[in-house]
């Protein structure tokens, strides 16, 4: 597979399909067994017995020819034009209008399950954009580490994960496809595990090999922020990109996600790095870049505003807005050693717990028991906090820059054939060419 493909959504073609005029009906029977068309229809395409006969009176009729507008894979294109072809219709590629969005196929290999669920629930991927379904998945597995790091409750989760793997646990069979992000997750939080020195709390069981977060929590936060800007920088990058594919440099250029966004991004750390190394020259140059970067972002919300008076009040107003929002963005991070801390004191209290209770006779029976019983609640609420604060995180500060609208899924034309019968009368075939959603058909 291209590397473009796993990135990407699926090259599109708009396409005219022409026949014989008698033929329409035949070309659609075609057109719905291969999955392989979204078809431009002036009504909302549904998936009753009389769908194709309401398609074929839709179709466009120049004496002896008719013919029907649509987008189909690119890489699909031969195998319908063979599938056509001996109904006497050809497939003709149209040049696309700029105003009308093609829809999104997501490629890849089908093995993303819940990389891609991340982005689906966010929203469809535009086709112009990058798909940031694996990216989106690491960052979302950091972030989740960081916040849950002991090495006992990561084993946990990772056992959990190969679990589903198996899918011998009926009541989870549709889980199955989430396995290797859950245990990624797992394997994650063994390693800032075994960085803080925890496994199932403060057990000694795994030496502190970076830093204790109970005793040390200032390091844990200025590592917190560095994962924060780290992680921006890429969201930075891939957001310019996709300005660059949207819009070509002139929107990039001015963008708050694009390149003007990313110099100030830029400058803020410059500025931060000049005043703690105490570099009077790298701070001026800081504000100098900050400045400039604010000045094209600023010329881009005042066109966008549509100018004149009320456009230049409203885009100061967003300006301002943006400086705001970057500086809480940086700082919203922190969440990850403060939820790092939580887990950690929580686990703590359990173990302080567990040894004030350790005794002969009955009372090791009760600091087994709070012991187990501690580790059960913190795992549970713990990997759910973790959960939603790095799905935050991942959608109001990453993906914000990432996405700037919204694209619209590929949807083939496929209604139900079980009913429908060709012009000599006998039953059409199923359409089983393409079977699944329709992002994860395979496409011939």
């Amino acid at each position: 597979m291209k590397l473009r493909d796993s990135l990407s959504p699926a090259r599109m073609e708009r396409v005219a399909l022409v026949v014989p005029e008698q033929g329409r009906r035949s070309m659609l029977v075609a057109i719905a067994q291969s999955g392989l068309v979204e078809l431009d229809l002036p009504y909302e395409p549904g998936d009753g017995p009389g769908e194709v006969e309401k398609a074929a009176a839709a179709a466009v009729v120049d004496g002896p020819i008719a013919a029907l507008v649509g987008f189909a894979p690119q890489r699909g294109i031969t195998a319908l034009a063979a599938a056509l072809a001996p109904l006497g219709a050809a497939v003709v590629p149209l040049a696309r209008p700029p105003w009308i969005q093609a829809p999104t196929l997501l490629g890849g290999s089908g093995r993303e399950g819940m990389s891609r669920t991340l982005v689906d629930t966010y929203g469809t991927v535009p086709y112009a954009d990058l798909d940031p379904s694996r990216l989106a998945a690491a960052a979302y597995v950091l972030m989740f580490g960081m916040m849950f790091g002991d090495v006992g409750h990561g084993a946990v989760l990772l056992a959990c994960g190969l679990v589903l793997r198996t899918g011998r646990i009926r009541k989870a069979a549709s889980l199955r496809r989430a396995w290797l992000f859950v245990s990624s997750a797992g394997l994650a939080a063994m390693v800032f595990g075994a960085l803080y020195g925890e496994a199932f709390g403060p057990t000694g069981l795994v030496p502190v090999l970076w830093v204790d977060p109970l005793a040390s929590p200032v390091p844990l936060l200025a590592a917190a922020l560095g994962v924060g800007a780290f992680l921006l920088a890429g969201a930075y990058a891939v957001g310019t990109i996709n300005r660059v594919r949207e819009g070509g440099w002139g929107l990039a250029f001015y963008a708050r996600s694009g390149a003007a966004g990313s110099l100030l991004f830029l400058a803020v750390g410059l500025l931060v790095w000049g005043l703690a190394a105490g570099a009077p020259i790298m701070t001026a140059a800081a504000a100098v870049v900050a400045f400039g970067a604010l000045v094209f972002i600023y010329i881009g919300l005042y066109v966008g505003a549509g100018g004149g008076g009320p456009g230049a009040v409203q885009a100061f107003i967003e300006l301002v807005d943006t400086v705001i929002r970057l500086g809480s963005n940086i700082l919203s991070f922190a969440r990850l050693a403060a939820f790092g801390l939580t887990h950690a004191a929580l686990l703590m209290v359990v173990w302080n717990g567990t040894t004030a209770l350790w005794a002969p006779g009955w009372r090791a029976g009760a600091a087994v028991l709070l012991f187990l019983v501690g580790n059960v609640v913190t795992f549970a609420l713990e990997a759910l906090v973790a959960g939603i604060q790095a799905l935050r995180l991942e959608y109001y500060e990453l993906f914000s820059r990432i996405f700037q609208t919204e694209g619209r899924p590929f949807r083939p034309w496929t209604p139900d054939m079980a009913d429908s019968r060709d012009p000599s009368g006998q039953a059409a075939a199923p359409a089983t060419a393409l079977a699944g959603p329709p992002a994860e058909r395979p496409i011939s």
